[in-house]
C-alpha cells in the first residue's frame, strides 16, 4: 500500500519502476509491436495498389498527405503517424535489447549453447531478424522515401511517382533480392512476435492458444507472400 501511494505521488518514479521491470519491458514490446504490426499491414495494403496501376498507387501517396484536411494541414497527419512509429520502434528496439542482455546475464550457460525445449527457429533468431529489419528500414527510407539511395540506373527517383520508383528499384535483381530477403525476415520475425504479443497481453488461454498459433502463421505467411510478390512481378516483367 505504501509503495502504491508513493507511486501515485511520484508518477515519474512509477514509470521508471515499470520500465525497469522485465514485465514492463515486455508489455512495452507487445504494445509497440502491435502498433508496428498495424503499420506493416497498412503499408502492404498501399503497396498492393501497384497492381491497379500508376494512378491507384500514386493516388495512395497523395491520400496519405492530404488525410485529415481541412482540420490538419498538408502531410500533418502523416508526420504524426511517422513520429508515433519512430517512438514505437525506438521503444521496441530498446526494450528488446535490454531484455536480451538481462536474459543472457541470468543464464548459467553461454547464450549460444542454450536452447529451450519449447523454442522455435523463429524465436531463437528474433534478435538477428530484428537487427536485419532495423537496417533494412533505414535503407528503405533512404531508397523510396528520401530517394538518396534510389538507383538511377534505369529511372531516376521522382517524388510522388511511386509506380515509377518501384519499377526503377525492382528491375534491378540485386535490389529485388534485398527486398525479398527483408520480406522473409519480416515473416519469420512476425511468426514469433504475434504469438508472443498475444501471450504478453494475456490473450492466450488453454482453449485459444492453438488459434493464436494459427493466426501467427497466417499473418506471417500472408505478409511474406504479399511483400515478395511486388519485387517478383516487376523483376519478371509481369508489371512494367
Amino acid at each position: 500500500m505504501a509503495r502504491a501511494a508513493r507511486a501515485r505521488r511520484h508518477p515519474a518514479g512509477g514509470v521508471r519502476a515499470f520500465w525497469s521491470s522485465s514485465t514492463g519491458k515486455k508489455l512495452v514490446m507487445a504494445t509497440t509491436g502491435a502498433i508496428l504490426f498495424g503499420y506493416v499491414v497498412l503499408h502492404l495494403y498501399g503497396n498492393l495498389k501497384l497492381f491497379a496501376g500508376p494512378r491507384a498507387i500514386n493516388g495512395w501517396w497523395v491520400f496519405l498527405r492530404i488525410a485529415g484536411e481541412p482540420a490538419f494541414g498538408y502531410a500533418e497527419v502523416l508526420w504524426i503517424v511517422r513520429i508515433v512509429l519512430l517512438l514505437a520502434l525506438s521503444l521496441h528496439v530498446t526494450a528488446a535489447y535490454q531484455l536480451t542482455r538481462r536474459d543472457r546475464a541470468a543464464r548459467p550457460v553461454h547464450y549460444t549453447l542454450w536452447h529451450s525445449a519449447g523454442s522455435t527457429y523463429a524465436s531463437r533468431t528474433m534478435g538477428w531478424s530484428g537487427l536485419f529489419l532495423l537496417l533494412f528500414i533505414i535503407y528503405h527510407i533512404a531508397d523510396l522515401t528520401l530517394g538518396t539511395l534510389h538507383p538511377a540506373t534505369i529511372v531516376s527517383y521522382r517524388e510522388g511517382d511511386v509506380y515509377r520508383n518501384l519499377l526503377g528499384d525492382f528491375q534491378l535483381w540485386y535490389i529485388a533480392v534485398i527486398y525479398i530477403a527483408a520480406a522473409l525476415a519480416l515473416g519469420l520475425h512476425l511468426y514469433h512476435a504475434v504469438w508472443s504479443m498475444a501471450q504478453t497481453l494475456g490473450l492466450t488461454y488453454p482453449h485459444s492458444s492453438r488459434a493464436w498459433r494459427k493466426a501467427a502463421l497466417f499473418f506471417s505467411l500472408a505478409l511474406t507472400i504479399g511483400n515478395i510478390t511486388i519485387p517478383v512481378v516487376i523483376l519478371t516483367g509481369m508489371v512494367h
